[in-house]
């Protein structure tokens, strides 16, 4: 309802600027009073005007103040339209008439035209995911569901892409240890593969721990001639894995394939899910490389260096410096091809991006069903077309990339070559949704086991490390939330089942887990820690999911609905519900619903600035108005019919935003605590 009154608002001021000055401005800001005693909206309109028109602000604020308070039957909502200070222009609500359209749901709709396509997760698939991927994932699961239609919103159409980077180095690595560690051949990491299935041992687990262990390999020699050799066998099975079509490749596939289907049940634990796993090894051999080479070639981007440190690549010319001569070679220019042949990350890269867009002529990966989802199918790329026809996984109007932030420099090469081959709208609707890295507390990682000096434990943070096989895999730390929430649920609801309890539990785990890594905004470190995490007082998931709780046993000792409840209140005569809008008591519940009202304010927010953060921060918000108006308010015990009803309808209608904002953060609300 708030941003219906944002709306109409700006378009009837937009009308007046045109007819009466003729002035249209690009936006018009719409702020919130200092105090709900000055009103609900603030528009600082007439500051912008004033140097333009040459008029004082209070002046331009009078004028305007005048023809909206004429036209109010255009405001749905407002009650009068006022000057304050030096100019701003103040609007107050009709109580009565919102309080009516925010009980039956009306709200802006968000949404529009065109295909938003999200990368995220990507993890590589030669280990177990860690509590880092988790921020990854969460983020842009998060942003998927804003953008997605649901019953609230039109939203966008959406596709979710988990790039696999199944050809990389970190897969070699495992590789590597398989092969020269273990002395394994394609028929033994078969059986190794079977029998760790046969043990209840998983494979992605014990690429963990082998991956921490040819990390080291690869320098703990004193001698130089086998360090060299080690090094070399890591180049040579990176190569061979690049060209495909040999043993090492094939061992890489096994290898890569299972630690993926593991990655997919970690995700599906926390309610993540993908429509399309392209692979890097499709990148490489259906040759969408050779094609972006040559449109970067035809579009000028894209030249052979023949002198300089760049002497024998292929590079990629610098944004704006296509007419500047120098005497010799750009020795910024960024390296796309080596000398001897290889794509750079950033080559691969650019050619799936063209991909996405759709501007990567007569190329398209082939698809084959992966993964079945209660919902729809998830389709990995192959070499050829297999079965059924895909949904249309590419030509997409829009691109999140959700990457960390040391990748800014790979991204922005990324756009600099759309921008340089002519594709500036394109370049302008992608968006490297990027993110800081998650780290642990001094506590946490004790807990975990992790031996920590006395020096670390004064340090905000502890930074976890693959390689070195320090850190916390997803799904021990989603395990030891669950069992650490099971034993609160255990104590509180003893007459539950122990599935009842299990179930309560794993939604309350989930809950904390997400809502923890999206309170933080993304250029956050966020440094994890159990407790803070599952606290049911402060900023969690769990103290929203705890009000939500609440007024659930508020319907149920009333022995009503929240569906009754506010059909029961939109019965209440105007003057009725007026009545319980007045006076101080009346402020409180009014703030409670103008709060509510802004869920699809806080939604467009939050995707203009792709940023989830405030949307949890809203949710908090909300369930802390929500808290102060319970214990503000005595409901069950009120002895006057028309109060009580408002009183249940504003529980109500706070207990339906709060469930939809924990929703989009793709956390459940359970039914009790």
């Amino acid at each position: 309802m708030y941003r219906i009154v944002q709306q109409s608002l700006q378009a009837r001021i937009q009308s007046i600027l045109l007819a009466r000055y003729e002035v249209t401005l690009s936006q018009l800001v719409v702020e919130q009073p200092p105090s709900i005693a000055l009103g609900e909206l603030a528009l600082p309109v007439a500051f912008e005007l004033a140097k333009r028109l040459r008029k004082a602000p209070r002046a331009i604020a009078q004028e305007l103040a005048a023809e909206l308070s004429a036209d109010l039957a255009s405001l749905p909502g407002v009650a009068a339209v006022e000057v304050a200070g030096a100019g701003y222009l103040n609007v107050r609500l009709n109580r009565v008439a919102a309080t009516q359209q925010i009980a039956q749901d009306r709200h802006a709709d968000i949404g529009g035209p065109g295909f938003r396509l999200i990368e995220h997760t990507s993890i590589n698939p030669n280990k177990a995911a860690h509590i880092g991927h988790l921020r990854n994932a969460i983020l842009g699961d998060t942003f998927q569901r804003l953008l997605r239609p649901d019953s609230y919103k039109s939203g966008y159409q959406v596709g979710v892409q988990n790039y696999i980077d199944n050809t990389g180095v970190q897969v070699a690595d495992v590789v590597v240890g398989l092969r020269e560690l273990e002395q394994f051949d394609l028929d033994t990491v078969r059986a190794l593969q079977q029998r760790l299935a046969a043990e209840g041992t998983r494979f992605d687990y014990y690429c963990w721990d082998l991956y921490a262990r040819v990390s080291q390999w690869y320098t703990d020699s004193t001698d130089a001639a086998e360090l060299a050799r080690r090094k070399q066998v890591r180049l040579d099975t990176l190569h061979a894995l690049e060209h495909g079509g040999n043993e090492t490749a094939e061992i890489a596939d096994l290898v890569a394939t299972a630690v993926l289907r593991r990655h997919l049940e970690t995700m599906q634990r926390l309610g993540i899910e993908y429509d399309f796993l392209p692979r890097e090894s499709e990148i490489l051999s259906l040759h969408f490389w050779d094609a972006a080479r040559a449109l970067m070639i035809e579009k000028g981007v894209l030249y052979q260096e023949t002198e300089g440190k760049n002497k024998g690549c292929w590079v990629m010319r610098r944004a704006g410096n296509e007419a500047e001569t120098t005497d010799g070679p750009d020795e910024d220019a960024k390296v796309i091809v080596r000398s001897n042949g290889t794509v750079t990350y950033v080559g691969k890269d650019i050619a799936y991006h063209l991909w996405k867009f759709g501007l990567l002529p007569g190329k398209d990966f082939g698809y084959a069903p992966f993964h079945q989802y209660t919902t729809h199918t998830c389709w990995i790329s192959t070499a050829g077309r297999e079965g059924e026809q895909p949904p249309t996984f590419g030509q997409a109007d829009a691109i999140y990339n959700v990457i960390d932030s040391r990748q800014n420099d790979p991204q922005n090469n990324v756009i600099a070559a759309l921008r340089g081959m002519g594709f500036t709208a394109e370049a302008d609707r992608y968006t490297h949704f990027s993110y800081e890295m998650v780290a642990l507390t001094p506590r946490c990682a004790l807990e975990l086991g992790y031996p920590i000096s006395e020096e670390d434990q004064k340090r905000a943070y502890i930074e976890v490390s693959g390689r070195k096989g320090f850190g916390v895999k997803a799904d021990d730390l989603l395990d030891r939330l669950i069992d650490a929430a099971q034993q609160q649920v255990d104590e509180r609801h003893p007459a539950l089942t122990q599935q009842e309890r299990r179930s309560i539990a794993t939604q309350v785990a989930v809950g904390a887990l997400r809502y923890f890594m999206l309170r933080y905004t993304r250029n956050t470190v966020i440094a994890f820690d159990f407790k803070d995490a599952l606290s049911f007082e402060g900023e969690t998931g769990p103290y929203v999911q705890y009000a939500i709780v609440r007024a659930a046993n508020i319907f149920r000792k009333a022995e009503t609905t929240a569906e009754a409840a506010l059909a029961a209140m939109l019965a209440l005569d105007a003057e009725a519900l007026s009545a319980a809008m007045d006076g101080e008591q009346g402020s409180t519940l009014w703030e409670t619903w103008l709060l509510v009202s802004k869920l699809t304010l806080v939604l467009e927010q939050s995707i203009a600035t792709s940023e989830p953060a405030y949307l949890a921060k809203y949710a908090f918000q909300l369930a802390q108005q929500f808290n102060n108006f319970y214990h503000r308010h005595h409901i069950l015990n009120e002895t006057d019919p028309s109060r009580k009803t408002v009183l249940l309808a504003t529980a109500a209608v706070a207990q339906r935003e709060m469930t939809r904002a924990l929703g989009y953060l793709g956390i459940e609300a359970p039914p009790v605590m």
